[in-house]
């Protein structure tokens, strides 16, 4: 039985191919608050480089430092145009000496196709790992309690910990993302229902990652932001060292010569409306746009809570959906700093 099979004698019904509901969302949302949720992440697709040369390709290509990644730490990062706009970003980690990306299962097929198109006599080969690999997605007060249950220790943010049959990536705001085989995944999932943890859909764990302030590139948001305007580099995502990649000038320049005009802010709106590529409005900007929604996902006291990659001078105005007079966005806390 694949791993999708077996989602939906789990209770699942999955959308497409990439988003998984089940029969109760309110209360998946309260046992995000008082317990734990366990979520199918069918939304995030899986690219595997092996070989000799991978961790010099992928340092040449992306906006992280590669080299400093090891078999026990993740890391953020994006691709980019020449004028560095971002094409996809990625959680990425390591199997051995191989490197695995995670990426917007919407994005997976271009990017990747893009990428393979600079190897050319690099000794690396990149190839779709969602056949090898399945992930479900962790989050909730009793997370790492869950986690310590089956794995013995609960890894720290960014930390990954590799079991016989599963790797173990610790995320943001307690939450925890399990790699494994379609094979193995089944019974891990069956070992955190058992110890009581709330089968949950696709828009749940979207929740948490607005929560923990993750910039996630998705089809309606691809080349609409340089990696600062999404807070990239406030969660390790950008290397101002590394030397070249594909719009590093301009990541730099954005950097050092003070021109950076907008900022990603977590938010809440009393609407259901939202989607993720949406325009939000200020009044000073007198018709034009000053933001673009990058996630959303229905928040728990109902309406919707967003990213938002906005123009700094527009918050103390206000940002309203639709239009100017549209319903008006909240500001919530993000878990870092915005300089």
């Amino acid at each position: 039985m694949n791993w999708n099979d077996f989602l939906l004698q789990a209770g699942a019904t999955i959308e497409g191919e990439n988003n998984v509901y089940f029969a109760d969302a309110k209360n998946e949302l309260e046992a995000l608050e008082s317990s734990a949720v366990c979520c199918p992440l069918l939304q995030y697709g899986l690219i595997r480089f092996q070989g000799e040369d991978s961790q010099a390709f992928l340092q040449g290509q992306l906006s992280s430092d590669i080299r400093a990644l090891n078999n026990n730490t993740a890391q953020y990062s994006s691709y980019s145009t020449p004028k560095g706009r971002m094409q996809a970003s990625f959680l990425i980690s390591r199997q051995g000496d191989d490197f695995i990306l995670q990426i917007a299962a919407e994005l997976q097929a271009a990017v990747q196709k893009r990428l393979a198109m600079f190897i050319m006599r690099s000794k690396t080969k990149v190839s779709d790992a969602n056949d090898q690999l399945v992930q479900i997605g962790l989050a909730g007060p009793h997370a790492a309690s869950l986690i310590t249950k089956l794995f013995a220790t609960a890894p720290a943010v960014l930390e990954v910990q590799h079991h016989d049959h599963a790797s173990v990536i610790g995320l943001e705001g307690a939450r925890f993302q399990i790699m494994a085989s379609p094979a193995a995944m089944p019974l891990i999932w069956e070992q955190l229902i058992a110890h009581g943890a709330i089968a949950a859909g696709s828009a749940v764990w979207q929740l948490t990652e607005i929560r923990a302030g993750a910039p996630w590139i998705t089809a309606a948001t691809q080349e609409e932001f340089v990696p600062q305007m999404t807070n990239l580099e406030l969660i390790g995502g950008v290397s101002f060292t590394k030397g070249c990649y594909p719009g590093q000038e301009i990541v730099a320049r954005t950097q050092y010569l003070g021109k950076l005009k907008r900022r990603t802010y977590r938010m809440h709106v009393d609407s259901l409306d939202v989607v993720a590529g949406q325009d939000v409005y200020s009044p000073e900007m007198n018709g034009q746009a000053s933001g673009k929604i990058m996630l959303a996902a229905p928040a728990p006291q109902g309406g919707t809570e967003v990213l938002v990659v906005a123009q700094i001078a527009s918050i103390e105005q206000g940002l309203h959906l639709h239009d100017a007079n549209g319903p008006k966005l909240t500001q919530l806390s993000l878990p870092y700093t915005l300089n």
